[in-house]
């Protein structure tokens, strides 16, 4: 049997924000729609499911993104994920330069949760708390090549 990671879904409080953020860091988005109907109640296991959606791909194309803003029912806020709780952990990305990635990130008022941390001079990381309070880790290679 095959199997492929096809992407990553987040549902967040403000779509619009969300994917300010991450088309600032690089990513692109490859579409969006509003879902609601029969399908998506079973897909998803909520009656009444409707949302707006984005998918968003990283330059590479490898990794993509997709967002949910629940128009219905009513999105349920939680306390943002901390870095030992158990579940969906963080997302993580591989950025050419840490200290431009963390300027664009600041412009949305995202900051790293502590510092920047060096992993044995392979590399430069940190993690910072995005939009909807995701966890998103930036990493640099430091040793490139």
């Amino acid at each position: 049997m095959g199997i492929k990671l096809e992407n990553v879904g987040i549902a967040v409080r403000d779509i619009e924000a969300t994917i300010a953020f991450f088309t600032d860091l690089g990513l692109t988005v490859l579409g969006r729609d509003t879902v609601r109907g029969e399908w998506t109640d079973t897909a998803v296991g909520l009656d009444g499911n409707h949302a707006k959606i984005a998918m968003l791909q990283t330059p590479d194309g490898q990794g993509r993104l997709e967002l949910f803003e629940y128009l219905h029912p009513d999105a349920i806020e939680t306390e943002p994920t901390l870095p030992n709780e158990i579940g969906m952990h963080r997302v993580a990305f591989s950025v050419d330069n840490l200290d431009e990635a963390l300027a664009i990130a600041a412009r949305h008022g995202c900051h790293p949760l502590r510092g920047v941390a060096t992993y044995e001079d392979v590399y430069k990381l940190t993690y910072v708390r995005g939009p909807s309070g995701i966890l998103v880790m930036l990493a640099e290679e430091l040793k490139k090549g």
